[in-house]
Formats: structure tokens, sequence, C-alpha cells
């Protein structure tokens, strides 16, 4: 019997309590959750730049056949392109567990819920802000919502609300962040303060920082920044190529135009954007609500399709602080597999056995 405890997301329980973090832009799509929830974690795409294009289309009025004016609800542009990648996710991944991660600070953040809870997201993970009303629609529809948090006020509320589980991401995540703090200094109170399960994330590199996270409480890691370096993980070589080839030194920190900071990789782009200030741009795609569109410093949304697509040069290569211990591509079960045999080896080198929790 495995050493790792359960993790139980309201009626959702993967083999191994590991959760894919919902990379954007599009770093994350259908092929990395898939095999990621094949190999027995939860499989998590991107919703960012998901939304519908074309505002002219005519609205969606149901979700999982209700009719969503009758739960007070709106009708909402439907998300082709996410609804595609969680179908295609599904079918490679028929007894996975998929899960869909949607930044709040989206302008379309409506409607890539609405649409992901239609095309048949098993769990929400909401990030980058904090929308109340969002716990009400996963209730309405019967499906877990799993906050992201960086305090136990944060994670009292959110259990408050309706939480089925809260991830505690530190300053060591990738992306953006709600916290600079370290994740072992957080990570206790968070668990101290809720009773439902609490993931960790941030810095999580190996099984032995896994079963760290396990003796301090967690029931689940998050990991994100070593799913980058996989063949199956949805972006360009170029860019699992940079990832692999950055040093730890290359692990910076950078401005966001959503306004929190951002956890990046050293390039041409971020050393341009150090001795500029300013990137000039304009603004198609009005994605952030917290964006100035084209008065802002740079267009995130473009420069990190750029990198996505293999030019890390005009690109942004978002990635955690761990990124100079990448070293080596993996296929997702190869890795998965490493993760966890290290961290039964760990617990079981501790003493520790977490495997009969209830």
């Amino acid at each position: 019997m495995s050493r790792l405890p359960k993790l139980r997301i309201k009626d959702l329980e993967p083999k191994y309590p590991i959760i894919q973090g919902g990379m954007g832009a599009k770093v994350s799509l259908h092929r990395l959750a898939a095999a990621v929830a094949n190999a027995g974690g939860i499989g998590v795409i991107s919703a960012v730049l998901l939304h519908e294009k074309d505002r002219s289309k005519p609205k969606k009025t149901t979700c999982k056949g209700i009719d969503v004016e009758s739960v007070g609800l709106k009708p909402y542009h439907y998300a082709w392109e996410l609804a595609e990648e969680i179908k295609k996710a599904k079918e490679l991944a028929p007894n996975g567990i998929i899960g869909v991660n949607i930044m709040y600070a989206l302008t379309h953040f409506y409607e890539l819920l609405m649409t992901a809870i239609d095309a048949g997201a098993d769990l929400i993970i909401q990030g980058a802000g904090f929308g109340k009303d969002v716990f009400k629609i996963c209730n309405t529809f019967d499906v877990p919502l799993v906050e992201i948090v960086a305090t136990p006020k944060g994670a009292k509320l959110s259990e408050r609300l309706g939480a089925a589980a809260v991830i505690v991401e530190s300053g060591d995540a990738g992306g953006h962040l709600g916290t600079m703090e370290n994740l072992w200094d957080i990570l206790p109170d968070i668990v101290s303060a809720v009773n439902i399960p609490v993931i960790a994330a941030g810095g999580i590199f190996d099984g032995k920082d896994m079963a760290k996270a396990f003796e301090m409480g967690a029931k689940g890691v998050q990991i994100a920044t070593r799913f980058i370096a996989t063949y199956e993980c949805d972006a360009a070589q170029e860019f699992k190529d940079y990832i692999i080839k950055a040093r730890p030194e290359d692990s910076i920190y950078i401005k966001s135009p959503v306004g929190m900071p951002a956890h990046a990789v050293r390039n041409p782009f971020t050393e341009r954007l150090e001795k500029e200030g300013r990137i000039p741009h304009t603004c198609p795609y009005k994605c952030l609500k917290t964006c100035s569109g084209s008065d802002s410093i740079y267009c995130i949304a473009d420069a990190l399709l750029k990198s996505v697509e293999g030019d890390v040069v005009e690109g942004l290569v978002f990635s955690g602080s761990n990124v100079g211990r990448v070293n080596r591509m993996y296929h997702v079960d190869e890795l998965i597999e490493e993760l966890v045999k290290e961290c039964e080896g760990e617990l079981e080198r501790k003493g520790l056995n977490f495997g009969g929790e209830q």
C-alpha cells in the first residue's frame, strides 16, 4: 500500500495526490492534461486566451442542460476552443480527472467558467483574484471548486464559501503570484486553518519536496514547471529547451500588466523590459480585467503566445524558482513514477505513512 496520502476533492480521488499546474498561455492544453490524468494525477488545462473571439455570435442559454436564467445566471458566449480542449483531453483520458484553471483576472472569466462546466471539466481551479459568485456557480452545477490562496484568511473564506480544497501557492511558483512568501513558511498555518484538503504548490520539484509537504499536513501537491520539459507538453520544443538550458540565476521576478508580480526566466524579452521599462504594443486580445490595454507596459498575451510557439527571444517564458534544476526531457508517466518512487522512499526513511488516512 502506498505511503502517500489520499487526495479527495469532493468525490474525486486520483491515484496519486499530484496536480499538474495550469500553465498559460497554451502551455498546458489537452495533450499534457490527458497524459497527467492517465498517469494517475489530475491534469489541468489553462483557460488563458481560449475565450470566444467573435463577440457577435449568439450567446448560449444553457449549461449542462439547465436554463441558466432559471438559476439566476446570464447567457454567455461559448468558448469553443476551451470546450474542444476539454473534449480532446477526456477522449484521451476517459477514466482520468481533468481540471480547468481559470484566472479570475481574465476579462471573459464568466464565459470560460460556464463553458468549462458545460463541456464536462471535472473540477475548476480559480486563481489570480477572488470571485465569490464562482462558488455559487460551481455549487449550482455540482462541480468542485479549488481556490488558490496564500493566507489562512483566504483559505478560511474559501472553505466557508464552499471550496472543495485549496492550493497554497508560494512565491516560488511560476507565472503570476499572490505572495512572495516561502511555501514552507505559509503552509503550516493554512493547514491548521481549514478542514478541507490543502495542496502545496510553488517550489515542489521532487519526491523529497512532496514528502516534506505531506509531513506538514498537505494532502496533495501541485507541480507545474517540471511538466514543461515533457514530450506531452503542448508548448513548442524551443520553449521546453529554454527551460532545460536555464540556470538557477535565470529565475527572476518581473512586473506584469495584471498588477501582480510574475515569475519568469531571464531572456532577451525580460532584459529589454528591464532596460526600457515599456515595450510599445497594441491590444488585440483585451484579455485581462486589470490591464490598461495599449497603455500598459507590454502585451502579456502576445509575449506568452510568442514563447509557447517557440520564439523565446521576443516572447515571455514563465517558470518557477526550480527552473535551473530541470535538465532533461521526460515522458509524463516516467516523471510521475519517479516523483512517487522518490517520495515513497523518503517517507519510508522518515518512518512516515499517510496511506491509511481517511
